[in-house]
Protein backbone atom coordinates (compact mmCIF):
# COMPACT_ATOMS: atom_id res chain seq x y z
CA UNK A 1 0.00 0.00 0.00
CA UNK A 2 2.94 2.39 0.69
CA UNK A 3 4.29 1.89 -2.84
CA UNK A 4 1.10 3.18 -4.39
CA UNK A 5 1.22 6.33 -2.25
CA UNK A 6 4.79 7.18 -3.28
CA UNK A 7 3.95 6.78 -6.96
CA UNK A 8 0.93 9.10 -6.83
CA UNK A 9 2.68 11.98 -5.07
CA UNK A 10 5.01 12.99 -7.98
CA UNK A 11 2.09 12.94 -10.43
CA UNK A 12 -0.05 15.10 -8.12
CA UNK A 13 2.82 17.54 -7.61
CA UNK A 14 3.38 18.01 -11.38
CA UNK A 15 -0.35 18.56 -11.96
CA UNK A 16 -0.54 21.29 -9.30
CA UNK A 17 2.57 22.99 -10.70
CA UNK A 18 1.17 23.05 -14.21
CA UNK A 19 -2.09 24.59 -12.98
CA UNK A 20 -0.30 27.29 -11.01
CA UNK A 21 1.89 28.16 -14.05
CA UNK A 22 -1.15 28.64 -16.28
CA UNK A 23 -2.75 30.96 -13.71
CA UNK A 24 0.38 33.15 -13.53
CA UNK A 25 0.55 33.82 -17.34
CA UNK A 26 -0.81 37.27 -18.32
CA UNK A 27 -3.70 37.45 -20.80
CA UNK A 28 -2.65 38.89 -24.17
CA UNK A 29 -5.40 40.56 -26.25
CA UNK A 30 -5.64 39.86 -29.97
CA UNK A 31 -3.97 42.78 -31.82
CA UNK A 32 -6.13 44.79 -34.23
CA UNK A 33 -4.84 45.09 -37.81
CA UNK A 34 -4.50 48.62 -39.17
CA UNK A 35 -5.77 48.79 -42.75
CA UNK A 36 -3.62 51.19 -44.75
CA UNK A 37 -4.63 50.42 -48.36
CA UNK A 38 -8.11 51.12 -49.76
CA UNK A 39 -9.50 47.68 -50.46
CA UNK A 40 -12.84 48.92 -51.78
CA UNK A 41 -13.78 48.52 -55.45
CA UNK A 42 -15.90 51.56 -56.29
CA UNK A 43 -16.28 50.83 -60.02
CA UNK A 44 -16.87 47.08 -59.51
CA UNK A 45 -14.26 46.02 -62.06
CA UNK A 46 -12.58 43.47 -59.80
CA UNK A 47 -9.54 45.64 -59.00
CA UNK A 48 -9.35 47.33 -55.57
CA UNK A 49 -9.09 51.12 -55.40
CA UNK A 50 -5.55 50.98 -54.03
CA UNK A 51 -4.37 49.33 -57.26
CA UNK A 52 -6.88 50.78 -59.74
CA UNK A 53 -5.18 53.34 -62.00
CA UNK A 54 -8.33 53.78 -64.12
CA UNK A 55 -11.21 54.54 -61.74
CA UNK A 56 -14.66 54.83 -63.21
CA UNK A 57 -14.27 52.01 -65.76
CA UNK A 58 -17.61 51.39 -67.54
CA UNK A 59 -19.55 48.41 -66.25
CA UNK A 60 -18.79 45.04 -67.90
CA UNK A 61 -15.45 46.28 -69.31
CA UNK A 62 -12.64 43.81 -69.78
CA UNK A 63 -9.84 45.21 -67.61
CA UNK A 64 -6.16 44.49 -67.05
CA UNK A 65 -4.38 44.14 -63.68
CA UNK A 66 -4.40 47.92 -63.26
CA UNK A 67 -8.16 48.20 -63.73
CA UNK A 68 -7.92 49.77 -67.20
CA UNK A 69 -10.24 48.73 -70.00
CA UNK A 70 -9.71 48.66 -73.75
CA UNK A 71 -11.68 50.91 -76.09
CA UNK A 72 -12.18 50.42 -79.83
CA UNK A 73 -12.35 53.73 -81.70
CA UNK A 74 -13.94 54.12 -85.11
CA UNK A 75 -14.66 57.00 -87.42
CA UNK A 76 -17.09 57.60 -90.25
CA UNK A 77 -16.93 60.39 -92.83
CA UNK A 78 -19.83 62.08 -94.60
CA UNK A 79 -19.43 64.69 -97.33
CA UNK A 80 -21.71 67.31 -98.81
CA UNK A 81 -21.39 68.78 -102.31
CA UNK A 82 -24.10 70.98 -103.76
CA UNK A 83 -23.87 72.77 -107.09
CA UNK A 84 -25.58 76.04 -108.02
CA UNK A 85 -26.79 77.71 -111.15
CA UNK A 86 -25.01 80.80 -112.49
CA UNK A 87 -25.45 83.83 -110.26
CA UNK A 88 -27.80 81.92 -107.95
CA UNK A 89 -27.83 80.92 -104.29
CA UNK A 90 -31.04 78.86 -104.40
CA UNK A 91 -30.60 75.21 -103.41
CA UNK A 92 -31.83 72.91 -106.17
CA UNK A 93 -34.34 70.33 -104.78
CA UNK A 94 -32.30 67.48 -106.27
CA UNK A 95 -29.80 68.04 -103.41
CA UNK A 96 -32.43 67.80 -100.64
CA UNK A 97 -31.76 64.10 -100.03
CA UNK A 98 -28.07 64.82 -99.63
CA UNK A 99 -28.80 67.48 -97.02
CA UNK A 100 -31.24 65.18 -95.18
CA UNK A 101 -28.61 62.42 -95.09
CA UNK A 102 -26.10 64.85 -93.59
CA UNK A 103 -28.66 65.89 -90.97
CA UNK A 104 -29.21 62.23 -90.01
CA UNK A 105 -25.45 61.75 -89.77
CA UNK A 106 -25.17 64.73 -87.40
CA UNK A 107 -28.01 63.33 -85.31
CA UNK A 108 -26.10 60.06 -84.98
CA UNK A 109 -22.85 61.74 -83.97
CA UNK A 110 -23.99 64.35 -81.46
CA UNK A 111 -20.47 65.58 -80.74
CA UNK A 112 -19.76 66.42 -84.40
CA UNK A 113 -20.16 69.90 -85.87
CA UNK A 114 -20.17 71.07 -89.47
CA UNK A 115 -18.51 73.89 -91.39
CA UNK A 116 -20.37 74.75 -94.58
CA UNK A 117 -18.04 76.25 -97.18
CA UNK A 118 -19.43 78.32 -100.01
CA UNK A 119 -17.63 78.99 -103.33
CA UNK A 120 -18.17 80.90 -106.55
CA UNK A 121 -16.75 80.86 -110.07
CA UNK A 122 -14.44 83.60 -111.23
CA UNK A 123 -17.13 85.23 -113.35
CA UNK A 124 -17.82 88.68 -111.86
CA UNK A 125 -15.99 90.78 -109.27
CA UNK A 126 -14.23 89.37 -106.22
CA UNK A 127 -16.49 91.25 -103.81
CA UNK A 128 -19.68 90.07 -105.50
CA UNK A 129 -18.50 86.46 -105.65
CA UNK A 130 -17.48 86.49 -101.97
CA UNK A 131 -20.95 87.64 -100.95
CA UNK A 132 -22.57 85.12 -103.32
CA UNK A 133 -20.57 82.25 -101.82
CA UNK A 134 -21.69 83.24 -98.30
CA UNK A 135 -25.32 83.35 -99.41
CA UNK A 136 -25.00 79.85 -100.87
CA UNK A 137 -23.52 78.54 -97.61
CA UNK A 138 -26.21 80.30 -95.60
CA UNK A 139 -29.02 78.70 -97.63
CA UNK A 140 -27.58 75.24 -97.10
CA UNK A 141 -27.34 76.02 -93.39
CA UNK A 142 -31.04 76.92 -93.36
CA UNK A 143 -31.85 73.56 -94.94
CA UNK A 144 -29.88 71.74 -92.24
CA UNK A 145 -31.56 73.70 -89.46
CA UNK A 146 -34.97 72.85 -90.92
CA UNK A 147 -33.96 69.19 -90.48
CA UNK A 148 -33.54 69.70 -86.73
CA UNK A 149 -29.81 70.43 -86.40
CA UNK A 150 -28.92 72.90 -83.62
CA UNK A 151 -27.56 76.26 -84.88
CA UNK A 152 -24.55 76.15 -82.55
CA UNK A 153 -23.28 73.06 -84.37
CA UNK A 154 -23.22 74.78 -87.77
CA UNK A 155 -20.69 77.32 -89.04
CA UNK A 156 -20.62 78.93 -92.47
CA UNK A 157 -17.75 80.48 -94.40
CA UNK A 158 -17.56 81.99 -97.88
CA UNK A 159 -14.42 81.74 -100.01
CA UNK A 160 -15.70 83.43 -103.12
CA UNK A 161 -13.36 82.59 -106.01
CA UNK A 162 -10.28 82.11 -103.83
CA UNK A 163 -10.21 78.30 -103.94
CA UNK A 164 -11.29 77.21 -107.38
CA UNK A 165 -11.81 73.50 -107.97
CA UNK A 166 -11.14 74.01 -111.66
CA UNK A 167 -9.12 76.92 -113.00
CA UNK A 168 -10.52 76.66 -116.53
CA UNK A 169 -12.52 79.41 -118.22
CA UNK A 170 -15.18 77.26 -119.87
CA UNK A 171 -18.77 76.62 -118.84
CA UNK A 172 -18.03 73.26 -117.21
CA UNK A 173 -15.25 74.71 -115.04
CA UNK A 174 -17.48 77.57 -113.92
CA UNK A 175 -20.27 75.11 -113.05
CA UNK A 176 -17.96 72.99 -110.90
CA UNK A 177 -16.78 76.07 -109.01
CA UNK A 178 -20.30 77.23 -108.08
CA UNK A 179 -20.74 74.99 -105.06
CA UNK A 180 -21.10 74.40 -101.33
CA UNK A 181 -19.12 71.64 -99.66
CA UNK A 182 -18.75 70.19 -96.18
CA UNK A 183 -16.96 67.23 -94.62
CA UNK A 184 -17.96 65.82 -91.24
CA UNK A 185 -16.09 63.14 -89.32
CA UNK A 186 -18.11 61.16 -86.80
CA UNK A 187 -16.13 59.46 -84.03
CA UNK A 188 -17.42 56.58 -81.93
CA UNK A 189 -15.99 54.56 -79.05
CA UNK A 190 -16.95 51.10 -77.86
CA UNK A 191 -15.57 49.27 -74.83
CA UNK A 192 -14.26 45.71 -75.05
CA UNK A 193 -16.64 43.80 -72.79
CA UNK A 194 -15.61 41.12 -70.33
CA UNK A 195 -16.38 37.54 -71.36
CA UNK A 196 -19.19 35.85 -69.47
CA UNK A 197 -21.03 32.55 -69.87
CA UNK A 198 -23.72 34.49 -71.74
CA UNK A 199 -21.29 35.97 -74.29
CA UNK A 200 -22.03 34.87 -77.86
CA UNK A 201 -19.48 34.79 -80.66
CA UNK A 202 -20.21 36.27 -84.06
CA UNK A 203 -20.45 33.66 -86.80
Amino acid sequence: MMKVTYLLLPVLTMTLFACSSQQEEAYIETPEAEQIADLQDDDNDGVVNARDTCPGTPEASQVDNDGCGETIRAEEVRQLKILFAHDSFEVNPIFSDQISTMAEFLETYKSASIEIQGYASKVGSNEYNLDLSKRRANNVQDELLSNGIEPERVRIVGYGEERLENDGDDATSHALNRKVTATVVGLSEQIVEEWTIFTTLEK
